[in-house]
């Protein structure tokens, strides 16, 4: 393998991670601004109020997503594997 195709295959595997992970991020990002703005409306300041529907929110959407996720890991694995057999 040359230079150039590990750096193909580093790169193919940080868009796949982003990709994987950017559901579950957008989220957890959206329900921690909506709870931000709730605390900031009623003025409750309580620390603990965010952890709690942000974990669900993010599990939910893991769940609903797993296919997704599962498809672009396989894909990228299958990538991999074809330039192992390959040879490059």
């Amino acid at each position: 393998m040359t230079g150039a195709e590990v750096l193909d295959i580093a790169s193919q595997g940080i868009w796949t991670l982003i990709i994987v992970s950017m559901p579950m991020m957008l989220v957890g990002l959206v329900v921690g601004v909506i709870i931000a703005l709730f605390q900031a409306l009623t003025q409750i300041q309580e620390m603990t109020l965010v952890f709690v529907p942000k974990i669900i929110a993010i599990f939910i959407t893991m769940l609903l997503t797993l296919p997704f996720l599962g498809a672009t890991m396989a894909g990228y694995m299958d990538r991999v594997v074809d330039m192992i057999i390959v040879g490059g």
